[in-house]
């Protein structure tokens, strides 16, 4: 059985592990196998959104690009939060249009998420991705529908231990985002956790996978 990875900067191109590699529009690789493509928060530039919205909307039409992202909002950035929710949310409509998943980067905004996801009635999957908060935080966005994707943090912060071991089985995923570690030791630790064997998170993130991604 394959690991899914769903979010890497990095592609590996083993022959055990899909990945999905972000894309960013001004440097895409078409020998990525899978790939999510977006603007992300921190590398926006103001004179070519319309020209990267364009190019996100093209490929959002072939059959490897997976999803939108990552994208979403980061309160920790000097770029003004009305600018990064403006453009977010035109790529939350091209995600709606094309019906496909969107991976969200989202950093000290969740409130305005959750807002953004009702004010536009959204119906794809949304997937948090890197998250590194508490149960509290998890259970408002599982609440509201999202998706929760652990790689990086779940191996660098003990205490998401609870977070994760809490984690309806049906809304998880795992990834490695700019990590050195592999996606056999995201896999590993997440087995560990939930008290059960690789194999087993293997079945669930390849459930999950499924059900998301239509495969």
């Amino acid at each position: 059985m394959k690991y899914f990875n769903l979010h890497t900067h990095i592609f590996t191109n083993q022959p055990d592990i899909v990945e999905l590699v972000n894309q960013y529009p001004q440097e895409f690789d078409a020998s990525i196998a899978f790939y999510s493509i977006g603007i992300h928060p921190w590398f926006m530039v103001t004179e070519r959104l319309n020209s990267d919205l364009a190019i996100i909307e093209s490929k959002l039409q072939e059959p490897n690009c997976l999803a939108v992202g990552e994208c979403g909002l980061d309160k920790r950035i000097e770029i003004p939060l009305d600018l990064q929710q403006n453009v977010f949310e035109k790529q939350l409509l091209l995600a709606e249009k094309y019906q496909k998943p969107v991976v969200i980067h989202c950093v000290a905004a969740f409130q305005e998420l959750i807002a953004i996801k009702k004010k536009l009635n959204l119906s794809v999957p949304l997937l948090i991705h890197g998250f590194s908060k508490n149960e509290q935080v998890a259970k408002q966005l599982l609440d509201n529908g999202f998706y929760i994707s652990f790689g990086k943090y779940l191996l660098q912060k003990p205490e998401l231990e609870s977070v994760f071991k809490n984690m309806p089985n049906d809304r998880f995923f795992l990834e490695t985002d700019t990590v050195k570690e592999g996606i056999h030791e995201v896999y590993a630790l997440a087995a560990k956790y939930k008290g059960i064997s690789v194999e087993e998170i293997q079945e669930i993130v390849n459930s999950n996978f499924n059900t998301i991604f239509n495969k």
